[in-house]
């Protein structure tokens, strides 16, 4: 269930997601959280650094845990304009991160609800809580612009 918290940190994602667009980077910025306070934050940077992992999820936790000085992020939330990548969701469960919320759906590449159940999967080690559609309308039409103008 979302509430105004994930509302307000959405929001602070999609400011992410503005930069990576500005950047001619697809739109996508994410969040972690950890008590309140933001302890990563990144936007898409794959064209930028011309490296394939470098997914605003991926940047966020390296960036969390650089501040929290541990890989786990046991208590932590990702917020995420767009639901993560297989790659990002591996990296989710690995970082231990407690609770995802993100924007909209990604039917193309979605790892967690779309295509396939990473975070969900009792074969794994560590599950995910899930929130998802939060603020969805404006984080679809964000990639929405951003596609039609490179067309």
């Amino acid at each position: 269930m979302q509430s105004e918290e994930d509302i307000g940190f959405i929001r602070m994602a999609l400011e992410e997601a503005v930069q990576a667009f500005d950047k001619g980077e697809v739109p996508v910025g994410a969040l972690v959280v950890l008590n309140g306070e933001i302890i990563g934050r990144a936007h898409n940077l794959r064209e930028t650094t011309k490296d394939p992992s470098a997914h605003a999820e991926i940047l966020a936790l390296r960036a969390a845990t650089s501040v929290s000085d541990s890989w786990r992020l046991l208590d932590a939330t990702l917020y995420v304009t767009k639901e993560p990548c297989i790659m990002c969701s591996g990296a989710i469960i690995n970082s231990r991160i407690s609770r995802l919320v993100y924007g909209c759906r990604d039917s193309k590449a979605g790892g967690v609800n779309s295509l396939y159940h990473i975070l969900s999967d009792s074969r794994l080690n560590h599950q995910v809580g899930v929130v998802s559609g939060v603020l969805e309308n404006e984080c679809v039409s964000l990639l929405q612009r951003f596609f039609k103008e490179r067309r």
